[in-house]
């Protein structure tokens, strides 16, 4: 859109520039008595080429344009009335001013037949004047609008890495709750493993071999989930506190502490957690808390309705508030969006959240279950 704006400036600009030059090779024409070739029409053409060629320097359309006006009067004023609209516009109020004392001035000492100052003294005057504060006003325009679209640019860019350091905060988050999960099973395995393996003198030898080898595998694999799961953490940077695991007892108490601070919140389950994968679980606890805290912010006293879905093929959370009043000092970031987001694609599922009509506001999310798979390993 900027781009086609500038386009039609240039091609106005020439236009307009070429009608000019048209016109002050007509008023010289009609004071050298009809003659076109005259000193006078060969200077008007220089002018405006000399107006038409952007990449010049100020002074080689100001100089030639005040020269020609200072000696020949009227004729070349429309040039003139150009020249001092550009330096105006430029930032070159003084040279603008300059020029057209320099013009008025020499008018002085030409004939009167073609000087400014006849046949009305100050009509000249008052369109230099005009020129001179349109290009001002203009180029104030030109400046303002040039800041407010580098402001726009660097608010879009502010908010693009905004919005990318909240995935990464929480990528780290997910990181850091999947370490816990896998941790702690892993350990478990590690731990029964070891006792069994204590009362080898009960088991046979290839038995106590495995058991064995599965201790030491557990062992290493829980080495290897703290690498690599770790490096994924800001480096630095320990959690205030933990992160905690959401199974259903956990979603009652998001639920119930919302009550508690007098949110209206109803809670419907079917199936249960442990149908779900433990990212899935995780991913409900953040989708609900995230939901919970936005309608206790932008519509207090509002009834929040959770619906939550654990069975197969997907788990899938919805939360719907009606309009409500927002709160006196809430801030809306709109990056716990995106967060959530981040963490429901990357379990392959999708996040909707927006108006859900009658002025409500409706939070959904669907993520897949990973394909079962049979005895056999064909995948069902």
């Amino acid at each position: 859109m900027r781009r086609v704006s500038l386009l039609w400036g240039t091609y106005g600009r020439w236009c307009l520039v070429v009608l000019l030059t048209a016109l002050a090779v007509l008023n010289s024409a009609s004071t050298a008595g009809g003659r076109y070739v005259t000193p006078v029409t060969v200077t008007a053409v220089l002018c405006g080429l000399a107006l038409l060629v952007r990449r010049l320097p100020w002074y080689a359309a100001a100089l030639p344009a005040t020269a020609a006006t200072g000696l020949w009067g009227w004729p070349l004023l429309p040039l003139l009335l150009v020249v001092l609209f550009d330096l105006a516009a430029r930032r070159r109020a003084r040279i603008a001013v300059g020029c057209a004392a320099v013009a008025l001035g020499a008018n002085l000492l030409i004939p009167p037949a073609v000087s400014l100052w006849t046949p009305q003294q100050y009509g000249s005057t008052l369109f230099v004047l005009l020129a001179l504060v349109g290009g001002l006003w203009v180029g104030n325009r030109r400046r303002l609008l040039t800041a407010l679209g580098d402001q726009v640019e660097h608010l879009r860019i502010e908010r693009e890495l905004r919005e990318e350091a909240a995935r990464a905060a929480e990528r780290s988050r997910i990181a850091a709750e999947m370490h816990d999960v896998l941790a702690h099973r892993l350990s478990l395995i590690a731990l029964h493993t070891g006792v069994l393996a204590t009362r080898s003198e009960q088991l046979p030898a290839p038995v106590v071999e495995r058991l064995a080898l599965l201790r030491t595998a557990s062992t290493e694999a829980l080495a290897d989930l703290r690498d690599v799961l770790g490096a994924l953490r800001d480096p630095g940077c320990e959690p205030t506190e933990a992160a905690p695991v959401p199974v259903l007892r956990d979603v009652d108490a998001l639920v119930e502490q919302a009550r508690a601070a007098g949110q209206q919140a109803e809670l419907r389950v079917e199936g249960r957690p442990e149908q779900a994968p433990a990212a899935h679980r995780l991913a409900v606890y953040r989708l609900v808390q995230e939901a919970l805290t936005n309608a206790r912010k932008h519509a207090g006293g509002a009834p929040v309705r959770i619906q939550l879905c654990y069975r197969p093929p997907a788990t899938t959370v919805e939360v719907t508030n009606a309009p409500g009043s927002p709160a006196a000092h809430a801030v809306a970031s709109g990056f716990g969006l995106v967060g959530l987001r981040e963490r429901v694609t990357a379990l392959g599922g999708q996040l909707h959240a927006g108006p859900g009509g009658a002025g409500s506001w409706r939070l959904a999310a669907r993520i897949p279950h990973p394909a079962a798979l049979v005895q056999n390993g064909t995948p069902t």
